[in-house]
């Protein structure tokens, strides 16, 4: 007769024999995982090696490619800007390594800069807007009219675009000498802009800006400096806005132009001035407006070409 001693003792080897086959079981499965783990890190590594080596050469040979057009950028330029002035405006966080960069390129193109002027960060400050539509309506020099919009960039770019730039009907200065001292002076002082002691009004401008415009008001900053290069641009015969990487973002002064079919109708734009390249065709783009024609250029999805074509004529 089977006792109940006998029953538990079953029971007991049953479950005894299922833990063991369990341990066992799983000890071959995590041997197995382990095993395809490490192969499949090995395999992981060696690609990361490879995509490294891939960067390292790209990186390379995009070195090699901003030298060479780096060298040959003043042959490319030569000629294309003969006896025309140029006007710098510049942004508190534009790089001075591509102000000196365009400043040389349109030298060798031919022309001459009469100047340079600098927007502060109190210029794109949206907290000081008012104050500086007020002081731009309280230094406006007779005869220079403003346009009827009202927003701080479009309204500075109204007062600073005939000081900076000669009329492109007759190339003469739009404003007495005494009036522009008297604005960039009052502009100076309410610490929106610093002027070059020997500024002179020019032909054309090239407003040069940094990347995308982040932190608190990005947007706004962004479009304070684009509205204002738009209206500059109306002012004289010409105006390139030209920004570094990032500059074509919806945070950057070139996004904002080329998000608005007013201003890509007179104003044209470079979104990669940080490279030799951009700067060719900022010079380029110059030209191209004496011409009466406008573009969006650079590297960014939403420019229209790397660079304008060869000028005619």
């Amino acid at each position: 007769m089977i006792s109940l001693r006998y029953h538990i003792i079953t029971v007991a080897a049953v479950f005894l024999a299922l833990a063991v086959g369990v341990v066992l079981g799983s000890t071959t499965l995590s041997r197995s995982l382990l095993s395809g783990l490490n192969d499949e890190n090995t395999d992981l590594g060696r690609q990361v090696t490879e995509l490294q080596d891939e960067r390292t050469a790209l990186d390379a040979r995009l070195d090699a490619a901003n030298a060479f057009t780096g060298a040959v950028a003043p042959a490319t330029v030569r000629g294309v800007l003969d006896k025309r002035t140029v006007v710098l405006v510049t942004t508190a966080d534009a790089r001075p390594a591509d102000r000196d960069a365009v400043r040389a390129l349109v030298e060798a193109a031919g022309g001459s800069v009469t100047g340079e002027l600098q927007l502060t960060d109190a210029f794109v400050d949206p907290s000081r807007g008012d104050q500086l539509k007020d002081i731009v309506t309280r230094l406006l020099p007779a005869g220079v009219q403003l346009p009827t919009v009202s927003d701080p960039g479009t309204l500075a770019g109204g007062l600073l675009g005939p000081l900076l730039l000669i009329s492109k009907e007759d190339n003469k200065p739009q404003a007495s000498p005494e009036e522009t001292a008297a604005a960039l002076t009052g502009l100076s002082d309410g610490g929106f802009v610093k002027a070059a002691p020997d500024l002179k009004p020019a032909q054309l401008a090239v407003v040069l800006t940094g990347g995308a415009a982040t932190g608190r008001g990005a947007g706004d900053r962004a479009a304070t400096v684009a509205r204002f290069a738009a209206q500059v641009d109306r002012s004289g015969a010409g105006t390139v806005l030209a920004g570094g990487a990032g500059s074509a973002d919806g945070t950057g002064a070139v996004g904002v132009v080329r998000a608005d079919t007013a201003a890509t109708s007179v104003l044209s734009t470079v979104d990669d001035v940080d490279l030799p390249a951009g700067r060719v065709a900022a010079v380029l783009a110059l030209a191209e407006q004496v011409d009466g024609k406008s573009g969006q250029y650079g590297a960014a999805g939403s420019a229209q070409a790397p660079a304008p074509g060869p000028p005619t004529g």
